[in-house]
């Protein structure tokens, strides 16, 4: 059963350094085109096919609190009208400090909108002017108040560390100014230079001093002491919140669980199908004006497949692979299937096995790409 659905807004005002997502520049762009085509998407794909509840909403980008008012209370009109909701569903619209004003934040909460995600990244400001952000320090502090005023309670930050020329202490500032805005839930996520953007171009010219990977590792390792020590749990990799906070929407990918994708180059998982969206804005337009779903890749999810991307999206929990629910899944006991991939990981100390779960040690979730590659290509069923 489909139990979430996440929706593209490629719309910025601005565009960051690092970032590899779908957007476009606001300025000039068929944004109420756009919203009327994905209206007709989601109308379209749960014709084909259809779920009864769900669990949760994600709103993503770009940046969806660039539309302005009018558009913003339309396209949340139309997500209450198109999609099937449970009584606890996580509704969540992702933003920018210094553009959530609280008219906007009085449309989404009017929606039904009960967590909000801001782009914070770093609290220093040069490094914010060095990544490509606008905001400022202040701005996030305005912003979260804003919604707490609106009453919002489910608040989460996103922090990126190991950025070009950011110190261990710097990034220990930041969390301590993260600590002070009494919100529920944090992701942070190391810098990963993705091609076609501004940081990768610089890079190959040589122009991009990063921390390097020791630094990077004790940057993780401080935001983990200092997320267990200020009550905040890991339950992912990058991921922790107060008990009861955790973002359900991630839990779906994780959980290996079929999702609605809505939007340019958005990615969906439904019914064993892997499938993106086309990415350039006219096509996606022109595809749903023609009738069509706006489909660019599709790829059927094989038996293996579904195995091994069990093992390493569900090793990036805290609590990693339930081997019964595996077992439940699939037939097949993972102890077995992957057994001297799994007592090689065991043996470098980089994963743990108990009565019921197979699950990442404090070493391993600092080298947790290698692990989750040691899953790949392993089945043949």
């Amino acid at each position: 059963m489909i139990k979430a659905a996440y929706l593209h807004i490629p719309f910025c005002e601005h565009i960051c350094h690092y970032c590899d997502f779908n957007k476009v520049f606001l300025k000039g762009q068929p944004v109420d085109e756009y919203l009327r085509a994905l209206d007709q998407e989601m109308k379209r794909t749960l014709s084909q096919y259809p779920t009864n509840n769900l669990d949760t909403i994600f709103v993503g980008g770009g940046t969806p609190t660039s539309l302005n008012e009018q558009q913003l209370e339309r396209f949340c009109e139309n997500i209450n009208k198109n999609l099937p909701k449970s009584e606890e569903l996580e509704f969540t619209f992702e933003a920018n400090p210094g553009d959530l004003t609280k008219a906007k934040l009085q449309i989404l909460k009017d929606a039904g909108v009960n967590r909000i995600s801001l782009g914070v990244q770093t609290f220093n400001e040069e490094l914010l002017q060095k990544i490509g952000r606008v905001h400022r320090k202040k701005d996030v502090f305005q912003s979260i108040e804003n919604a707490k005023t609106v009453g919002f309670q489910n608040i989460s930050i996103d922090l990126i560390f190991s950025l070009p020329t950011q110190t261990l202490a710097d990034f220990k500032e930041s969390l301590t100014e993260a600590f002070s805005l009494d919100i529920s839930h944090y992701s942070a996520y190391s810098l990963i230079i993705e091609p076609k953007t501004v940081f990768y171009n610089l890079m190959k010219k040589g122009k991009l001093p990063t921390p390097g990977e020791d630094l990077e590792a004790s940057m993780y390792e401080l935001l983990m002491e200092e997320m267990k020590k200020n009550g905040f749990r890991q339950y992912e990799i990058s991921n922790f919140s107060k008990p009861g906070f955790e973002s359900k929407h991630n839990l779906t990918y994780w959980n290996n669980d079929y999702y609605y994708g809505f939007g340019a180059g958005a990615h969906s998982y439904l019914n064993g199908l892997r499938r993106s969206n086309s990415g350039p804005l006219k096509k996606y337009i022109d595809q749903i004006n023609n009738g069509v779903l706006p489909v660019f890749e599709e790829h059927e999810v094989t038996k293996a497949e579904q195995m091994e991307e069990e093992m390493f999206l569900g090793l990036r929990k805290a609590e990693g692979v339930s081997i019964p629910d595996f077992t439940r899944k699939f037939g097949k006991d993972p102890l077995q299937l992957f057994n001297s991939e799994i007592e090689d990981l065991v043996g470098k100390q980089w994963l743990e096995v108990n009565e019921n779960n197979i699950y990442l040690t404090k070493r391993g979730r600092l080298l947790g790409n290698e692990v989750f590659q040691s899953f790949l290509g392993v089945c043949n069923d």
